[in-house]
């Protein structure tokens, strides 16, 4: 159990989860008093963010949340779902992009997109971002994306091990900078969070037997932080 005050990936783990519930609700109540608890929630929610986010409005933030607020089971929130794609070649290195928006290097990752599976949404983000053409090979992570401190919305990505198949390198115009094949003692500078997977990712490239990686139960879950370097 963490001791003393909670750290702000605390509150910003509990400000998602209060407006998730919050905005859940709405979406299935037809009760003017509920309507307003659970906007009340909002409220709290939003203060609690503005904390940690410098130069957040929080009635700026009710507003937004509101906006994404459905009906029925089209409003039950949920987190967001991205890819991300470990793609090795023959000799053993990493396909990596730099972002074009931050400038940092990491495997090409993107949102899951509706009518794909995210295998099928890996090999087209791949393609997409680098030119590369690529098969999956297994499911090698499912992080917790708060919790791993990479985010501060709710979201759940999805790596998987590939396979260069074809393809010539050619960057996005729009999302990538710069893309390459670099090895695990020669990664770009910056790479993102790379003491969270580089390790794990090389020994999947070398096929090695590499368990997937996921994030054990917390005990209890809301004064929890584990280590984000922990599997």
């Amino acid at each position: 159990m963490t001791d003393g005050p909670a750290t702000e990936r605390e509150l910003i783990r509990w400000a998602e989860s209060l407006s998730a519930i919050a905005r859940t609700g709405l979406g299935f109540t037809d009760s003017l008093y509920e309507q307003e608890r659970f906007e009340e929630i909002l409220a709290v929610a939003a203060d609690i963010r503005s904390h940690v986010v410098g130069g957040l409005d929080p009635k700026r933030q009710v507003s937004e949340w509101l906006d994404t607020v459905g009906s029925g089971v089209a409003g039950y929130v949920t987190p967001k779902i991205t890819v991300g794609a470990v793609v090795g070649d023959d000799d053993g290195k990493l396909l990596m992009v730099q972002r074009a928006d931050s400038g940092f290097w990491l495997f090409p990752t993107g949102w899951a997109d509706v009518g794909y599976s995210p295998a099928e949404v890996v090999v087209k983000e791949v393609k997409e971002e680098t030119g590369i053409e690529c098969e999956i090979i297994r499911p090698i992570a499912i992080l917790d994306g708060q919790r791993r401190g990479f985010t501060r919305i709710p979201l759940v990505s999805l790596v998987f091990h590939c396979r260069v198949i074809g393809g010539e390198l050619e960057p996005h115009p729009l999302e990538v900078a710069d893309t390459g094949f670099f090895a695990e003692d020669s990664l770009p500078h910056p790479t993102a969070n790379v003491e969270t997977w580089a390790e794990h990712a090389f020994r999947a490239i070398r096929g090695e037997d590499v368990e997937v990686q996921f994030d054990e139960p917390r005990n209890p879950v809301w004064r929890s932080d584990p280590d984000p370097l922990t599997p």
